[in-house]
């Protein structure tokens, strides 16, 4: 780990083999039953047999860090729907898996930024976190650890390039958090997401200034107007909502992010395009 200068925060350790060894959280029985049971109807259903799972599985849990106790866990969570006979296996693929991991993802880095940064207020924290947990950030997670070679798919989404699609890559990474949480705790999947995220935790160690204010400022001082954000969807229960906006400027093709607000979505699609623009964030000083 490089030296960090005066006055940076200093992230905590990645915990090493399955997380911190403090007080396990263990997840609902009921839960884990039926996940592992969807698990175990998906594989019967598609024919494939368990040693075989279990050999691509090893590879990655070797990349990762983790090894599972449950492999039926691991499967599901790298399988595609569209490798599942029948809309009663649906179940059987990562979408549920990813829906659990999405909100732990959420908490690990919302636990990390609120001990690593204690004089940044809500708001700067709050960006912090639209970066670090965006599907963006995920998908290229998810590329680090060859996560798409893995991924169980059905032959027509194979052939599509279904294997490096940003949207499927983020997904699976998010269920695969999701799978080690149920698998190992907390603890585990707490491990699991600083290992992962360690870089990118620490490349944001310096206050950072506003995405959308930078890209405001990056455009003007080309002759542009004021970039336009538009909500392109809403997903999820109305309690909790996912939002996806798109972000405008003439001559440039429109950038997406998503988040748990239209603010934090907005600031996703504002780093999305800088990062393709390869504008870098720039810094407050101190």
């Amino acid at each position: 780990m490089s030296r960090r200068g005066k006055g940076s925060p200093t992230l905590p350790s990645p915990a090493s083999g399955g997380g911190k060894s403090g007080g396990r959280r263990e997840p609902p029985a009921g839960g884990l039953v039926a996940v592992k049971a969807a698990a175990a109807e998906a594989a019967s259903a598609d024919g494939q047999k368990e040693p075989r799972r279990r050999r691509r599985g090893t590879v990655l849990e070797e990349r990762v860090g983790y090894r599972f106790k449950d492999g039926a866990l691991l499967d599901c969570a790298l399988t595609h729907i569209s490798a599942l006979k029948g809309a009663r296996n649906r179940a059987g693929s990562y979408q549920r898996l990813e829906f659990l991991g999405d909100h732990v993802l959420g908490l690990v880095i919302s636990d990390v930024l609120f001990r690593a940064f204690p004089k940044a207020d809500e708001g700067e924290l709050s960006r912090r976190l639209a970066d670090l947990v965006r599907k963006e950030t995920c998908a290229e997670i998810a590329v680090t650890i060859e996560l798409g070679s893995a991924i169980k798919l059905g032959s027509s989404e194979a052939n599509a390039g279904g294997r490096k699609r940003p949207a499927i890559l983020a997904d699976v990474c998010e269920a695969l958090i999701g799978a080690v949480y149920l698998d190992g705790g907390y603890p585990a999947a707490e491990g699991l997401v600083e290992r992962l995220w360690q870089v990118r935790m620490q490349a944001t160690a310096q206050p950072l200034r506003d995405s959308k204010t930078v890209l405001q400022e990056w455009a003007q001082a080309r002759g542009l107007p004021t970039p336009a954000y538009r909500e392109i969807a809403r997903t999820g229960p109305d309690h909790s909502p996912e939002f996806c906006v798109a972000v405008q400027l003439p001559n440039f093709a429109p950038a997406e992010g998503s988040g748990r607000s239209k603010r934090a979505a907005e600031q996703a699609a504002a780093a999305a395009m800088l990062a393709r623009e390869r504008v870098k964030p720039e810094r407050r000083n101190g």
